[in-house]
């Protein structure tokens, strides 16, 4: 029966891969008027990027979730220009729960900014239900400040979609750009790094809202820690550059 549901919502995922998938797309021809605000953070002096693939070591296994990567055309990595992406499907083992997370990173922060689920889902024609603040209290103590939106969209197969949404700039983490923004008006020049985290979930596979939000941020909480690891060698980058440029 456990396999049965599995598979039944694994189909279920198709739809929310799709939809996240032109969400990206969409994502690269929008955010003109931020890009241009943007512009004095495009300086990456000092900056030691990521390996690419570095993403990709994120574990197959967190917890009870087991993860597939989800590739994505070269041509959406190119576009993004960021460092390196990461596409992959996670299910629930003993409840057959599918979410999607999308991990991207980069020091150009104009190019960034602009990708963030507000934007880009809506101009690939879902509709803003409403978001929620929440904080994803994680296994190692960490009180991680994040997002939940909601989304809804015309006809029988994409009726719904949640999605749990943080950012990480040098380190420091954000639940929206508002993080960013405070360093562009007050002149701050360089970011050394920045990450978003996307995690959705269709409420197709549920037939309930509440369900999907359970259930992606129950992901977005057990995985932040591992997605902290990974990131690790550039915060560890950032943090003396933050003391530095506080005075410390």
């Amino acid at each position: 029966m456990k396999r049965e549901l599995a598979a039944a919502k694994s189909r279920n995922f198709i739809p929310l891969m799709s939809a996240s998938i032109a969400a990206i797309v969409a994502l690269l021809v929008i955010g003109a008027v931020f890009r241009v605000l943007a512009a004095r953070l495009n300086s990456t002096a000092g900056y030691e990027p990521l390996a690419p693939g570095t993403l990709a070591s994120l574990p197959i296994q967190i917890g009870d979730w087991i993860g597939r990567d989800i590739p994505l055309d070269e041509r959406i990595r190119e576009a993004t220009d960021t460092d390196d992406l990461l596409s992959r499907q996670y299910v629930r083992q003993n409840s057959g729960e599918v979410v999607h997370l999308y991990i991207a990173y980069g020091a150009r922060a104009r190019d960034l900014s602009p990708h963030r689920p507000e934007v880009c889902y809506p101009a690939a024609g879902w509709v803003a239900q409403g978001t929620e603040m929440i904080d994803l209290a994680t296994s190692d103590g960490r009180n991680v400040p994040a997002r939940s939106l909601s989304f809804s969209h015309g006809g029988f197969d994409l009726g719904g979609l949640v999605v749990v949404n943080y950012f990480i700039v040098d380190g420091e983490y954000s639940p929206d750009i508002s993080l960013l923004r405070s360093k562009i008006w007050t002149g701050t020049h360089t970011v050394r790094y920045m990450s978003q985290i996307q995690i959705a979930c269709s409420e197709t596979a549920f037939r309930d809202r509440e369900a999907a939000r359970s259930a992606a941020i129950a992901f977005a909480r057990d995985s932040a820690s591992a997605i902290h690891s990974v990131l690790q060698p550039a915060e560890a980058e950032a943090i003396p550059e933050r003391a530095t440029r506080a005075g410390g």
